[in-house]
């Protein structure tokens, strides 16, 4: 764990640090593929998913706050110490193709920029470049990266965003653009929930460090609701004025030059680092003893080097995978912790089973309820039954553990 001063963040730091995440590339481009609702319909299953999600996201922020665990550290409260190292290495998996995804998106979207500027065109170098900042912003640490250069970055992103947003929403004609179709109402708002859903495997790692779980709480829902969609709303605008959601061309249109390049670097850092600092964290929970912030530099260069090779085509698909993983597994947290009140780790428990068992049902329900277009999607439906499945399974949770004494 890191050795600055603990339990310091506030109420601003949680605002500023999740509108900071929230403002990326990648939200705006996750807000293009609600295009073909059209505008209006479009603008409500962002609002209505956003508002599921960062609900959750401030549960599972909590449990953070109380407990002062990481977030998967967390989750041995409910399946044991082997069911913990299991999602350890999925969420690190999850969280290194973030770093990738993030880097990409912005190399080329700054690319096009200094393409547009300069004729420079070289995305290997802003690849490059942009993992070199996060590398940066890590080593800071959070009483000069989270607190302080945090705060001063996001306070210059929101500027620079007004100014992009009154661009791409001056034609107030798209306000009025007829769904073309080709995605049900359903999974926009599918797409709306998972980006916040993604964030749930994190944030306790940030809130564990608060001074008040108010000031945890409602920091993180204001900031990450507002600034994700605020995100969604730009990408969606962008999509449907001109087929494609890369906001590069918007942002030379509305003259911003290099501030253009400006909101996307620093937009980019703000968001990447949560991600590869939280890959460091779980990665450590598989190797108690590591150093938190050092794994986090190395998981930055393997992401770097990752977005060097690959692209991000199946981007949606991505989305849905995060989903189908994290929305059963926390529905039995928060199930767990909230409604049965099992708070406490056991130290002698290595795996429940039937909790494991849930969380695959829970896994494969999703699949399932993505084929129904139902209009809340597929995560909360899920959730639901994963829930009331443990409730009714946790009252055999004892016959179904494996304990350090069974062995």
């Amino acid at each position: 764990m890191m050795t600055d001063n603990v339990h310091s963040l506030k109420f601003r730091h949680f605002l500023f640090m999740w509108f900071g995440a929230a403002i990326s590339v990648a939200e705006i481009l996750a807000g293009g593929l609600l295009a073909p609702l059209g505008f209006t319909n479009g603008l409500a299953a962002i609002i209505i998913g956003h508002l599921i999600g960062a609900t959750l996201l401030m549960l599972c922020g909590l449990i953070g706050f109380r407990e002062r665990i990481p977030a998967i550290e967390s989750t041995r409260i409910s399946f044991g110490s082997y069911g913990s190292r299991l999602f350890s290495v999925l969420n690190v998996l999850q969280l290194v193709g973030w770093t990738a995804v993030m880097i990409i998106s912005a190399g080329r979207s700054a690319n096009e920029i200094t393409k547009m500027l300069w004729q420079f065109d070289n995305i290997i170098i802003w690849n490059l470049a942009i993992g070199g900042l996060i590398l940066l912003w890590l080593a800071l640490g959070r009483e000069g990266g989270w607190k302080r250069v945090n705060m001063i970055a996001v306070f210059l992103l929101f500027g620079l965003t007004v100014v992009l947003s009154s661009t791409v929403f001056k034609d107030i004609s798209m306000l009025t653009q007829a769904p073309v179709g080709g995605m049900s109402f359903s999974q926009g708002v599918e797409l709306s929930v998972i980006m916040p859903l993604s964030w749930l495997p994190l944030i306790a790692d940030y809130t564990r460090f608060a001074k008040t779980g108010h000031g945890a709480a409602w920091g993180s829902w204001l900031g990450y609701f507002i600034g994700s969609c605020w995100m969604y709303a730009i990408g969606l605008g962008i999509a449907s004025a001109t087929g494609s959601a890369d906001p590069s061309g918007a942002m030379l249109a509305a003259n911003l030059g290099l501030a253009a390049l400006g909101i996307i670097i620093l937009a980019t850092v703000t968001t990447t680092f949560m991600d590869a600092y939280s890959a460091g964290v779980s990665f450590s929970t598989l190797y108690p003893g590591l150093n938190e912030k050092r794994v986090a530099l190395i998981m930055t260069v393997i992401g770097t080097l990752i977005a060097l090779f690959i692209n991000i085509e199946q981007y949606e698909s991505f989305l849905l995978a995060i989903g189908s993983v994290f929305a059963p597994l926390f529905a039995v947290l928060l199930t767990d912790y909230f409604i049965l009140k099992n708070r406490m780790i056991r130290p002698e428990m290595l795996a429940n089973w039937g909790a494991l068992g849930v969380w695959a049902v829970g896994v494969a329900l999703y699949y399932q309820f993505l084929k129904l277009e139902l209009i809340l999607g597929a995560t909360i439906p899920v959730m639901v039954l994963t829930s009331l499945l443990y409730v009714v399974i946790g009252r055999y949770a004892e016959k179904w553990t494996y304990c350090k004494n069974n062995r």
